[in-house]
């Protein structure tokens, strides 16, 4: 009787705990679904509508996430579409803008409180308006708060000051118009991110900002601050200062030696640059124009060891700069105009010893030399991009014209071929390959593009086939040393074949999916896919325990080595070994774009999902794109129907659109995420925008026309709706539209200099 009355105990004590668990996960998804409802119901989240299930098991997109601990919710996103379109906001709902008036912000927030485990939460662009109220400081647990994109008015709550775990603020983008209380900051012990770009706030900038020694981010541009901006050589984590566009009227501050970029332009700073930015060793982006700066400019700036972007444009600097200054490796901008500048121009910023650099020097007294005479800049100047003479521009336009004409005879002979010879196309199959890829070549003259074109029909060998004992040797038995990398399809060694070519060797598992037989196959038609912008595809070693009949476990793929880093690197500023200016970068995507529209429309079936991302663009010594990583699909996957393969053909796209985006707007930017760009795609619609977003190399190196044409495409490519996007035949084309109009205007710049000179 007694075993009989524990175990009646311990069911019903089961019980208990079930229906507390199903009533706690119960109580979560009302909230959530109520605060769907303060929300004004968002497009967003049309698929809560009528949802029984668990929240926490709804797949997440670029535009809503909900994850869950147990059965709590710790992370809640929702990205919407209500951009604020409005430079003016006093409080009250805008209609077709804002959420209606009846929306409570007070409401909403009280009902976030209810989520008590809430670690991360980003509610940006909803329409969500009024004065953001002191209740915030409930979600106690709270790590990452981002309200970005809303019209948030009035002052930041001080309630914000006692979430003690926050890491990371960001309020862009709203109408804040009071001042930040000096005090408000410190009790913030474990922030590293505080960004209130874009709003009206007001008052004297926070000296507590000093003493919050984790912070690497402060990004304040855009406001109405005024006064002193303290030293912040305590702050040993910054990484990046913004300060853009306020009223701040002090000397320069002291910036610790860890700090990469400085943004502080378009204020009211004086005084002399201090000489301790000559020992930023780390800096690699500094813009102090359109301030009252004055005396002499310190010479040490312009070789920092990582310097890249330097601005002093539209200040009172005065004196003359040493001939002796020595521009850094990585030095590719410099902005010294509108100042009081007298004397010699350095050489090393001159048209004849730089050709590397843009160097804008228009509104000084500078003496400029042109070969072997000497002109004055007191009236006029240009910008410098690389040497040029009257006489050169003849023959660069006989060149041009010459070229012009072989191009066009070539099209047109392609042209008349292509309709009097059927195009033929490289097939995939799973049986032995019948059909290879002679030669891929595509042509750059608008529509009319032709891939691979003149393809053979015969039967080749099959590609090399490496024996474990070769890769060994190659990689000294996988020694760290020769260790590349890993990313999301295995590690990648470098190694040294018998003839002293060098490989990229990356090891693959495929959980024993195919034969070898079959394996071996699907190895051989990548080998196939042969395009001047694809690395290529050497050989393989399956690595199968010697039994030849059992699946395999683990291959080896053997590429070519490509020795000149990726994309991403050369974008990033901290690595770069020069400015890669916006032609350089038209030039990559272009490549890319040939090549993955070979991959989708060369080959049949098309080979999608092919990992584009800018780590996946490998550059040679002669600057000329290579995709890596492309065709696993036909390693990895079966073929799909074409339903399936249609949208990952789309999904290539939204893919390449992101790497168009980091080319736009620079590895500082893009480094923020995927909503984040989303969500600043808007700002490409104005000037100012552009201003504030785009990569100021970008800015510095481009045509209006060109950054809009890419700009466009971007759009398209970034569409949520796949059936909006296009094709990669257009991207190619408007791409190369974009690098013709660049192409003209340089050489119009390059006319006028010539004349000028």
């Amino acid at each position: 009787m007694g075993s009989f009355h524990f175990l009646y105990i311990l069911f019903v004590s089961g019980v208990f705990l079930i229906s507390k668990s199903h009533e706690l996960q119960t109580t979560e998804s009302l909230i959530l679904l109520q605060l769907r409802k303060h929300l004004e119901y968002p497009i967003r989240l049309t698929n809560w509508e009528n949802f029984t299930g668990d929240f926490c098991n709804i797949p997440a997109n670029l535009h809503v996430t909900v994850k869950c601990e147990g059965n709590s919710v710790t992370e809640l996103k929702i990205m919407g579409d209500k951009l604020p379109n409005v430079s003016l906001f006093h409080g009250f709902a805008i209609q077709n803008q804002t959420l209606s008036e009846s929306f409570s912000i007070d409401s909403l927030v009280v009902t976030l409180t209810r989520l008590t485990t809430l670690k991360v939460l980003r509610l940006i662009s909803l329409g969500i308006w009024g004065q953001f109220p002191d209740k915030i400081h409930r979600l106690n647990s709270l790590e990452v708060l981002d309200m970005s994109s809303n019209f948030l008015f009035g002052s930041v709550p001080n309630g914000i000051s006692r979430l003690q775990k926050l890491q990371s603020l960001t309020l862009d983008g709203n109408f804040f118009n009071e001042s930040l209380p000096d005090h408000w900051l410190d009790s913030l012990s474990n922030l590293t991110i505080l960004s209130l770009k874009n709003n009206k706030l007001k008052g004297q900038f926070p000296s507590s900002i000093s003493r919050i020694t984790t912070i690497t981010y402060i990004a304040l541009s855009h406001n109405e601050l005024s006064g002193k901006v303290p030293n912040l050589t305590t702050l040993s984590n910054l990484h990046l200062l913004d300060l853009r566009e306020n009223h701040l009227d002090s000397e320069l501050p002291f910036l610790p030696e860890g700090v990469t970029t400085v943004l502080l332009s378009n204020n009211s700073f004086s005084g002399h640059i201090p000489e301790q930015f000559g020992q930023l060793n780390r800096l690699h982006h500094l813009d102090i124009s359109s301030n009252t700066l004055s005396g002499t400019l310190p010479s040490a700036l312009f070789v920092l060891p990582n310097i890249t972007y330097l601005n002093v444009a539209s200040n009172k600097l005065s004196g003359s700069l040493p001939d002796s200054i020595k521009c850094g490796n990585k030095l590719g901008f410099v902005d010294i105009s509108s100042n009081r500048f007298t004397g010699r121009l350095p050489s090393c910023l001159d048209t004849v010893s730089s050709n590397k650099r843009v160097v804008k020097f228009t509104g000084n007294c500078l003496l400029v030399d042109h070969g072997n005479s000497q002109e004055s800049d007191c009236k006029d100047g240009s910008m410098i991009k690389k040497p040029f003479w009257s006489k050169a521009l003849w023959v660069l336009i006989v060149v041009i014209c010459s070229a012009i004409i072989l191009i066009s005879f070539a099209v047109v002979l392609l042209i008349f071929r292509k309709r009097h010879h059927p195009r033929q196309t490289v097939t995939l199959q799973h049986t032995a390959p019948k059909v290879c890829v002679d030669r891929a070549e595509i042509a750059s003259d608008g529509r009319n593009v032709f891939e691979a074109s003149e393809i053979g029909t015969q039967v080749t060998t099959s590609c090399r086939v490496f024996s474990m004992e070769d890769l060994v040797e190659a990689t000294r038995n996988f020694h760290q040393s020769a260790f590349l990398g890993e990313g999301s399809i295995g590690k990648v060694y470098k190694g040294t074949l018998e003839n002293g070519c060098f490989v990229a060797i990356r090891s693959l598992s495929l959980f024993k999916r195919y034969s070898k037989r079959n394996l071996k196959v699907r190895l051989d038609l990548i080998s196939k896919l042969k395009h001047p912008h694809l690395v290529s595809f050497l050989g393989y070693c399956i690595d199968d325990g010697g039994v030849e009949d059992s699946t395999s476990s683990r291959i080896f793929l053997v590429f070519e080595y490509v020795s000149n880093g990726n994309f991403r690197a050369l974008l990033s500023e901290n690595v770069s070994e020069r400015v890669f200016k916006w032609p350089d970068r038209l030039a990559v995507l272009i490549g890319i774009a040939k090549a993955v529209h070979f991959l989708h429309s060369g080959v049949i079936p098309a080979s999608s999902s092919n990992r584009l991302k800018t780590n996946n663009i490998l550059l040679d010594d002669y600057q000329i794109a290579k995709l890596s990583d492309y065709g696993m699909s036909v390693i990895t996957g079966e073929i799909e129907h074409l339903e399936v393969r249609l949208k990952k053909l789309a999904d290539d796209v939204y893919d390449f659109g992101f790497i168009l985006l980091e080319a736009l707007v620079g590895p500082v930017v893009s480094g923020k995420g995927e909503a984040f760009l989303l969500n600043e795609m808007n700002s490409f619609g104005s000037q100012d925008g552009r201003q504030r977003i785009v990569d100021p190399v970008v800015l510095t190196t481009c045509s209006q026309e060109s950054l809009s044409i890419v700009i466009s495409i971007t759009n398209k490519c970034i569409s949520p709706e796949p059936t909006n996007r296009p094709s990669f035949e257009d991207v190619l084309w408007n791409l190369q539209y974009a690098a013709q109009v660049q192409t003209t205007t340089d050489l119009d710049l390059k006319s006028d200099c010539a004349s000028q000179c």
